[in-house]
C-alpha cells in the first residue's frame, strides 16, 4: 500500500518507480512492475491497470508531487495517462530482484547463442558447442549487463574467453553450385543464416551463389544443403 507523508520516505509496497528526467526536471510514477515491463515491451496493456494511483511525483519515495508548472512546461496540456505513457516508454523503470535475474538470464542465453553462431575455434575451424561456451562463461565469472546490447558485450566477453578457450569471432565467405530445382529451398536456408552477396544461373540450369556468414554457422548450413541436394552440391571456400 502506498502512503504519502509529506517529505518523509514512504512505503510503496509492491509497486516500483518509473522515472523520466529532462531539462532539470524529474517526474516519477508508481507502477505495477510486471505490467509496466509488458507495456514497455509492446504488449497491449491498459495504462490504467499499470498505474498505482494517478499522481505524477517529483519524488515518489518522499511523496512529493510534481508541480503543475513543471508538468505543463515539459508535457504541455496532456492528461495524466498520456504523461504516464511517456514516462513508461522513454524513462527508466526500476527492476525487481526477480525481474533483473530473469533479464540477466535471458541476455546470457542470447550471448551464448551469438558466440556459438559467430565464433570458431581457430585450431579446428569449427564452432564451440553452446555448452562449452556456457562453462567458459562460468569459469571467467562473466558479468552480464541486462541493458547493454549483445554485440557490444560479446566483443568484450570473447577477449576474456581467449585465455580459457581458443576462440575467434569471424565471418567466412564461400561459393556454392547446385541444381536449379533446389534453388528456392537453398535460398531460404542461406538468407536465414547469412548474406547472399552474388548469385547467377548457369546455362546448364545450375545455380551459383556467393555467401558470407558467421563462421560458426557454416558447418551447419553446409550440412543442411547437402541433405537438401542429396550431395549434389559443390562448395568452395574463398
Amino acid at each position: 500500500m502506498v502512503g504519502l507523508r509529506g517529505d518523509k520516505r514512504v512505503d510503496i509496497g509492491d509497486s516500483i518507480i518509473a522515472r523520466y528526467e529532462t531539462s532539470g526536471e524529474r517526474f516519477e510514477i508508481l507502477v505495477d512492475p510486471n505490467l509496466a515491463w509488458d507495456f514497455r515491451n509492446g504488449k497491449d496493456v491498459d495504462i490504467r491497470d499499470i498505474l498505482v494511483g494517478y499522481i505524477i511525483f517529483e519524488d515518489a519515495l518522499r511523496g512529493k508531487k510534481a508541480s503543475d508548472d513543471a508538468i505543463k512546461k515539459v508535457f504541455g496540456d496532456i492528461d495524466t495517462l498520456e504523461i504516464a505513457k511517456k514516462i513508461l516508454l522513454d524513462g527508466d523503470i526500476q527492476l525487481t530482484t526477480e525481474q533483473r535475474r530473469k533479464m540477466v538470464e535471458e541476455k546470457r542465453k542470447q550471448i551464448i547463442t551469438y558466440i556459438s553462431r559467430n565464433a570458431i575455434n581457430p585450431q579446428t575451424g569449427l564452432p564451440h558447442p553452446p555448452t562449452r561456451i556456457e562453462r567458459a562463461l562460468e569459469e571467467i565469472r562473466v558479468t552480464i549487463d541486462p541493458w547493454e546490447n549483445v554485440e557490444a558485450q560479446v566483443k568484450r566477453i570473447v577477449k576474456d574467453l581467449e585465455p580459457i578457450i581458443p576462440i575467434r569471432l569471424e565471418k567466412i565467405a564461400f561459393a556454392i553450385k547446385l541444381p536449379g530445382k533446389f534453388q528456392a529451398k537453398a535460398y531460404q536456408i542461406l538468407i536465414r543464416n547469412g548474406t547472399i552477396q552474388k548469385e547467377e544461373w548457369q546455362p546448364d540450369g545450375k545455380w551459383i551463389a556467393l555467401i558470407e556468414m558467421p563462421a560458426g554457422m557454416q558447418a551447419k548450413v553446409i550440412d543442411q544443403l547437402k541433405k537438401l541436394t542429396k550431395g549434389r552440391i559443390e562448395i568452395k571456400n574463398l
